[in-house]
């Protein structure tokens, strides 16, 4: 690559630090008002951006990647998913796609720790009723939650962050359980006192506590539809902070409503940032908006890796978190 500074497009607002870099190194051009791009606003920037910096908010399709101009040679998205790019039609394009996987581990397993306790223990009922002013003093049958000690938590998909957190499940005494497409090591099994199931169905049947932490795929896609929801006992909770493609939202609705579940806990929904009404004001349900990611240092990170990603294809070497279809 030549001397001259890359055009490179973000489209949201970075962390200060992150976009003054940026600008620094790149004829980088932001996006100070913070609104996401619709669609004529990306298929705009497609044409004129060398490296465009997109988040999940954004979805590029092929339709879009095709539409493409000849300059455009890299998507350095800001964030570990890509489930939003299509990642064969940009291949297929020749262009370089990249993620910032790893930086933001640790703290979407705090969350997904924070959402079995919060759901377990009633704490968000319990905080609003003290906002309201409504408590009347202590009662041995009033906002009696369930105890975690002893309970099996199922972990759907143990990457990084599914071993995270069952390491942070272990030290409040669950039971690791996991199911993921590949058995991993014997010695991480040994670690986390983990048991393999390579049955979805059978250890959903068995769980107290459920947490998705696989990635947006077309196979996982309604991963826990309405069967499956079916399957699980009445007193489980489910944790997603994840995806929300993960689950059918109209069928957990349906469950919530019924009360064949004890709670869910969402930082993630399948039309974010639409929420389905029946999932909302309800005592057993947990929403937060989508704060898996959202500490100062794991943003900090993710912005470092992007710079990382487009330094090293400007000096002319292969990104080191470059993504290709096979990983996917």
């Amino acid at each position: 690559m030549s001397a001259r500074k890359l055009k490179v497009i973000l489209t949201r607002r970075l962390p200060d630090a992150v976009e003054t870099r940026m600008r620094e190194l790149f004829d980088a051009e932001l996006n100070l008002a913070d609104r996401p791009f619709d669609r004529a606003a990306l298929a705009e920037a497609l044409l004129r951006a060398e490296v465009l910096v997109p988040t999940i908010t954004d979805r590029l399709d092929a339709e879009l990647i095709a539409g493409a101009g000849e300059q455009l040679k890299m998507i350095a998205n800001f964030g570990a998913g890509v489930d939003h790019i299509d990642i064969e039609a940009a291949v297929g394009r020749g262009l370089i796609v990249t993620n910032t996987p790893g930086v933001l581990t640790e703290d979407t397993a705090d969350l997904a720790m924070s959402l079995i306790l919060a759901v377990s223990r009633r704490i968000v009922e319990g905080a609003a009723v003290m906002a309201r002013g409504e408590f009347q003093g202590w009662t041995p049958t009033w906002m009696c939650g369930r105890k975690l000690w002893g309970k099996r938590l199922g972990i759907v998909g143990m990457g990084r962050i599914g071993q995270a957190l069952a390491r942070r499940a272990r030290a409040f005494g669950l039971q690791v359980h996991y199911h993921n497409r590949k058995r991993v090591s014997a010695a991480v099994e040994e670690e986390l006192s983990a048991t393999w199931w390579d049955d979805l169905d059978q250890m959903l049947s068995r769980m107290d506590v459920i947490s998705l932490n696989c990635p947006a795929t077309r196979e996982t896609h309604h991963l826990v539809s309405a069967e499956r929801l079916a399957r699980l006992q009445p007193h489980a909770i489910l944790i997603n902070t994840a995806r929300g493609e993960l689950i059918d939202e109209v069928a957990l609705a349906e469950a919530v409503a019924a009360g064949r579940l004890s709670g869910v806990g969402l930082d993630v929904f399948e039309h974010e940032p639409e929420v389905h009404p029946g999932l909302r004001d309800r005592a057993n349900v947990v929403l937060l908006p989508h704060l898996g990611s959202a500490t100062q240092e794991a943003r900090q990170d993710m912005g470092d890796r992007v710079i990382l990603n487009v330094m090293t294809f400007q000096n002319g070497h292969r990104p080191p978190d470059r993504v290709i279809p096979a990983m996917l």
